[in-house]
């Protein structure tokens, strides 16, 4: 059994058990979170979503990822700006998948 979900303004296609990295979520280790916004479980297609299914994910982590480097140059006056970025996320592991 499968799903496709959204969270954010990305789809994600998952299975039980299947580790995830999504956004930045405000929830706490070992937290559950019950994502509705189901586009497809299995054959069962939603109008955009599926109306009573969901997916249930376990937080197992709250990081951030490598550091990418930005920089920016202007030729000719000797400036160059540099700047780092470190995007926050949260690996997620997917318990349940839910249709009625």
């Amino acid at each position: 059994m499968f799903a496709i979900f959204e969270v954010g303004s990305k789809q994600y296609k998952v299975q039980k058990n299947d580790v995830i990295y999504v956004e930045k979520q405000d929830k706490k280790v070992g937290d559950t979170i019950v994502f509705d916004k189901v586009l497809m479980v299995d054959n069962n297609v939603g109008k955009p979503y599926l109306k009573n299914a969901s997916v249930t994910c376990k937080v197992e982590k709250q990081g951030k990822q490598k550091k990418i480097l930005i920089i920016k140059h202007k030729r000719y006056t000797r400036s160059i700006k540099r700047q780092g970025h470190r995007q926050p996320y949260t690996k997620l592991i997917v318990s349940a998948i839910n249709l009625k």
